[in-house]
């Protein structure tokens, strides 16, 4: 049925599409952890009584060099950091 571990051509076709799939999988990885960490933000900022979008534009205007990596963290983490951060702005 497969051939790719016999047959030099398959294999070497097979090969090239790992790899393609490879490349656009490190960008969607990207994007899911993204969503993942605004998902964890937002769910821990409607937990302090705001919403991930205000919190995001309060932020922005505190000018708090927190990235949403670092956010995500703190908010799963360390939810009573993350209730000072959200009270401070």
């Amino acid at each position: 049925m497969w051939t790719r571990n016999t047959k030099y051509r398959q294999a070497k076709e097979g090969l090239l599409h790992a790899w393609s799939f490879q490349f656009a999988d490190r960008k969607k990885k990207k994007r899911t952890m993204r969503n993942l960490w605004t998902i964890k933000i937002n769910a821990a900022a409607r937990e302090n009584g705001t919403t991930y979008s205000k919190l995001i534009n309060k932020l922005l205007k505190a000018h708090v060099e927190l990235d949403r990596k670092i956010l995500a963290d703190i908010a799963e983490n360390d939810p009573e950091t993350f209730k000072k951060i959200v009270s401070s702005i």
